[in-house]
């Protein structure tokens, strides 16, 4: 039974891969979207158990071994809780493989597609190779602080693909007005720069990866205070976004996004402020940043969410989908 139900799951994704329907490649996306949540998390775990020089040695992990070895400089879960971060970073590649042959395999190939899921390796291959300048540089602040950057960037490509996969190819028709779509913007905008800012604090703080890791020179109040500002620049736009998007009578998902935003920032600010008046406890910090990803994926559906490209193409030797109701923009 065990055997077979696993055969089923193999042709299950090798249909999925090597035979796409739009939906299949949808969920592929999915995946790739859910693995670099994942490979966040992981990382996070790197910095907080002071795991960031576990593995000493790039690409290899000590001396001559990929894997972790004994090394009387190194204990072995903090070598195990890196090996570990750079073994999602491989199925993390494997998953964007897998959806850049779907997209190409895809029928109608659909160009756009094909190029946001060739980014999602490409991006990997970045990822890695900066990974191993923040070994190489000994944890130096600013090249750990890129190395988290890179996956909100990797997110970017891997969440467009997601929705892309779910919509036609038609020119974007505007779903509100020039007002409302501004402000999704800025909401872009504002939580990139939450994001850079929380590099910084954790650069500074107690939390960079190893104890005898440089810090950035600031002061951990000035920096944690120009953090929790740009958090509150940001639910300030995510209200005005919400008000403007009730009284243009937006589409119900694009108040949907919205509200499930300014949920998220709700939550992460409660956990930013509990972590700063309790010391910062690791566990909080690995739910802060969870929580700083999944802010920025809800940015990017709302941004997403106010235009309509229509339906999917539909596949090769089936109907067309009925094209979608005509709905005239909304004027803010």
């Amino acid at each position: 039974m065990a055997e077979r139900e696993s055969s089923n799951l193999l042709t299950r994704t090798w249909n999925a891969v090597w035979r796409p329907t739009p939906g299949s490649l949808r969920l592929l996306a999915l995946i790739g979207v859910i693995g670099n949540v994942v490979i966040v998390v992981s990382g996070g775990a790197v910095r907080v158990t002071k795991s960031g020089l576990g593995c000493p040695d790039w690409p290899r992990c000590s001396g001559d071994s990929l894997v972790p070895t004994h090394d009387p400089e190194h204990h072995v879960l903090n070598m195990s809780i890196e090996f570990g971060n750079r073994l999602i970073t491989f199925v993390v590649l494997g998953v964007g493989v897998l959806v850049f042959v779907a997209a190409l395999r895809l029928r109608p190939r659909r160009r756009s597609l094909v190029w946001w899921a060739l980014a999602q390796p490409m991006s990997v291959f970045a990822q890695a190779v900066i990974g191993g300048i923040v070994v190489l540089t000994k944890l130096h602040p600013a090249a750990v602080s890129l190395h988290f950057l890179v996956s909100p960037a990797l997110l970017v490509f891997c969440v467009a693909l997601w929705i892309r996969a779910g919509e036609g190819d038609a020119p974007p028709r505007p779903l509100t007005g020039p007002w409302t779509r501004r402000l999704a913007a800025a909401l872009l905008v504002s939580c990139a720069a939450v994001l850079v800012a929380g590099t910084v604090v954790t650069g500074t703080g107690p939390h960079a990866g190893d104890a005898e890791s440089r810090r950035y020179g600031f002061d951990i109040t000035d920096v944690a205070r120009i953090h929790g500002e740009l958090a509150w620049l940001t639910i300030a736009l995510t209200v005005l976004a919400i008000v403007a998007l009730h009284r243009a009578g937006a589409p119900a998902a694009a108040r949907r996004r919205a509200h499930e935003l300014a949920g998220l920032i709700v939550l992460q600010g409660a956990v930013g402020y509990t972590q700063y008046f309790l010391g910062v406890p690791a566990g909080l910090v690995l739910l802060h940043m969870l929580g700083s990803v999944l802010m920025w994926i809800a940015a990017f559906r709302l941004f997403f969410a106010l235009r309509d490209r229509g339906p999917v193409p539909a596949a090769a030797g089936t109907a067309p989908a009925a094209p979608r109701p005509a709905e005239a923009p909304q004027p803010a």
